[in-house]
């Protein structure tokens, strides 16, 4: 019995993948179903392109505050730190377009259960945090591929380049993918107790607008209620946007927190979303 355990362990160690690649074929498994259909791509950034055209452009507080006062640059300056309302709600969109991809790629766990491809590769010879950083791995891909997209789309209708430079880029994007990377293990671990898609769908519709309204999105902290100040300074989202428009709206823009305290909450969110989800999917994660 014991020479023949043995033979079973050595085979299975000569057969068994290698971590990484083994996390990339799932990861890509789930990539392809998008970038082989750009028509998933388009449907997927119709919605921020919508917030940015339509609020950014016609709710343009910058034209608000010039028509009502000769001195309203100075005012814009001191609530929103720029002097164009559209730029300061381009990064707070890019936040949203990681939060929400994020948020969906979860369902994909719940489409795999369904369909009993979750069976198939709990039997196969890799192990389960595989599985788990494969799916995060897929949802931030994701997310950083289509905030590039909107981002070009903000240049496109006018977002201010005066502080644009390839280091104030990755800083905004490095920003970016440690909030899609815990928003991603947050919504893997949900979807890993979702037994249909229904409930799963319920969780992100009950999440989303929350995530967004209660974080420096559309307007700064100062000038929200108390109550709200208080759970959009616990935000990751809030931090993440901070980040990104200290980086690319310059120095008049007064951030959160230092970047450097601010990556470090995010790294900290990223970090400890994704060991709780590791941790509890060998539980939770079964066929």
């Amino acid at each position: 019995m014991d020479k023949q355990e043995s033979k079973i362990r050595v085979e299975r160690k000569i057969h068994y993948p290698n971590f990484f690649r083994a996390t990339w074929s799932l990861a890509n498994r789930d990539l392809k179903k998008w970038y082989l259909s750009p028509a998933i791509l388009i449907i997927s950034m119709v919605q921020p392109i919508i917030w940015l055209a339509l609020f950014g452009k016609a709710f343009n507080l910058g034209a608000l505050f010039t028509s009502v006062s000769s001195g309203a640059t100075a005012a814009e300056l001191a609530i929103f730190g720029t002097t164009s309302y559209f730029s300061y709600l381009a990064l707070g969109m890019l936040a949203f377009m990681a939060i929400s991809t994020s948020m969906m790629g979860g369902m994909s766990i719940v489409w795999d259960r369904r369909f009993g491809f979750v069976d198939k590769i709990l039997t196969a010879p890799i192990t389960k945090l595989s599985i788990i950083v494969g799916k995060i791995l897929n949802s931030v891909i994701r997310a950083l591929a289509q905030a590039v997209v909107l981002l070009i789309i903000a240049i496109v209708l006018g977002m201010t380049l005066t502080y644009f430079t390839i280091t104030s880029v990755l800083t905004a994007f490095a920003a970016l993918f440690l909030l899609s990377f815990g928003m991603s293990s947050l919504f893997v671990l949900l979807a890993l107790r979702a037994r249909d898609w229904q409930s799963q769908m319920m969780i992100i519709n009950l999440l989303m607008l929350p995530l967004l309204f209660a974080s420096n999105a559309f307007f700064p902290l100062s000038i929200m209620p108390s109550w709200l100040q208080t759970i959009a300074s616990w935000n990751p989202v809030s931090y993440a946007i901070s980040i990104g428009r200290s980086a690319l709206l310059g120095p008049s823009y007064t951030p959160l927190a230092s970047n450097l305290m601010s990556f470090l909450y995010l790294g900290i969110f990223a970090v400890g979303m994704t060991a709780i989800t590791v941790i509890l999917s060998r539980r939770l994660l079964k066929g």
